[in-house]
């Protein structure tokens, strides 16, 4: 029998070179990612900003994260972290305040950049929006009226279908309070102020909100609110939230708050605004 001669290198040496040829076909420059690359750095917020010259910042009135003094003028830890923010990058801040239900669509339409306004990173939010490390924590803790809630000293007390909670509208305060009080009316505002008002005008048992305002109101009118527990019964992170698919931006945002956290400058602007009370006097 003949021996039939093959040409041509053998099978596994066939193999070899088409794997070869395949990884230096991936390692070639590729004109089209390159181009997609250059487009997602242009658009992204960061770079924006710095071609404006400004970053747009939602936010949200509440003391004491952003607030005004007694000549308009906003000033509260959130605001100490965006003009901060803005000064780092060398650009000017403007603030855009916005009503708390409504401030994710106001991101997602581009009425500003970010928000920087005590956001819980939530599940639920973040299906909708990127957020960044947190760069604080709070909680949620209760401040109720001392003739309607007069022996109220626990959770479960709230927790009846004739007690009336205040809270702002698409807070994380109204998330607690459907969870730990769950038979309780919900009375909702847009304007957190409003729903300490309708406590002071006797309208209401309670409020929920962020840690420490609760305290602040229990401390400013001690002759009609008090604290029925101390401290928070929820924790939540607080991120900055911006459009989803922006990552150069969120990037420069995680960076930012990690070398803030390791100058001690967030820890010391919240000591100042969360555990003095040197401020108050510039809102009265």
């Amino acid at each position: 029998m003949k021996k039939i001669l093959r040409s041509g290198p053998a099978p596994a040496l066939t193999l070899a070179m088409a794997l070869a040829t395949m990884i230096l076909a991936s390692m070639a420059p590729n004109p089209a990612a390159a181009d997609v690359r250059q487009q997602l750095i242009q658009e992204s917020v960061i770079e924006n900003v710095l071609k404006s010259g400004l970053l747009r910042v939602g936010m949200s009135t509440f003391v004491p994260w952003a607030m005004k003094d007694k000549t308009g003028e906003l000033i509260g830890f959130e605001i100490d972290v965006a003009r901060q923010l803005a000064e780092d990058i060398g650009v000017k801040v403007e603030f855009v305040p916005t009503k708390w239900a409504g401030i994710i669509p106001a991101l997602l339409t581009g009425k500003f950049d970010v928000i920087i306004g005590g956001m819980g990173i939530l599940p639920n939010r973040n299906l909708k929006v990127n957020f960044s490390i947190p760069y604080d924590n709070a909680g949620m803790s209760i401040v109720a009226h001392k003739e309607k809630a007069a022996g109220f000293d626990a959770l479960e007390r709230f927790n009846d279908p004739a007690v009336v909670i205040a809270a702002r509208l698409g807070s994380t305060a109204v998330a607690a309070a459907k969870q730990r009080m769950p038979k309780a009316q919900l009375r909702l505002f847009d304007d957190e102020s409003q729903a300490y008002q309708e406590l002071l005008n006797g309208n209401a048992h309670a409020v929920v909100g962020n840690a420490p305002t609760p305290a602040f109101y229990a401390l400013k009118y001690p002759d009609k609110l008090f604290t029925p527990l101390s401290g928070t019964f929820t924790k939540e992170p607080i991120g900055f939230a911006v459009r989803k698919g922006d990552f150069d931006t969120l990037n420069f945002f995680n960076n930012w708050i990690r070398v803030k956290e390791a100058q001690g400058w967030l820890q010391e602007r919240k000591r100042y605004w969360f555990e003095t009370r040197d401020w108050e006097d510039k809102i009265q």
